[in-house]
């Protein structure tokens, strides 16, 4: 049996063109990646209000330090979080606005959903 494509040549065609290579491919699943885990939602979310240091987001979260140090480096090393120091404390901040941006196009999608 022979696949028969139900797209038209100009879809394909901007399917083709506009998908992305291998590599962003991966880097996306990455990023994306960030965002499946409650624990690194709590601590974006937070971050996205105002930079903290990893004391402040244990209490403000009630989650333990070493957790928060280990989720705070997988988002380091998303490159999803920055830190400058302040004397001995490293505060936490969102490297970019699309980070937030993300998060809350995705509570406006359950919002969304949930109203249907």
């Amino acid at each position: 049996m022979e696949n028969v494509l139900l797209l038209n040549e100009s879809d394909l065609t901007k399917v083709e063109k506009y998908m992305p290579e291998d590599e962003m491919l991966q880097n996306l699943s990455d990023f994306f990646s960030a965002f499946s885990d409650s624990t690194r939602l709590k601590i974006l979310t937070a971050l996205s209000l105002t930079p903290m240091c990893v004391n402040d987001l244990s209490n403000v979260l009630k989650i333990n330090q070493t957790t928060i140090s280990h989720q705070l480096r997988t988002l380091k090393n998303l490159r999803l979080v920055n830190y400058a120091r302040d004397g001995k404390i490293l505060l936490y901040s969102l490297s970019t606005n699309c980070v937030s941006d993300v998060m809350l196009g995705g509570v406006n999608h359950l919002l969304k959903e949930s109203s249907n």
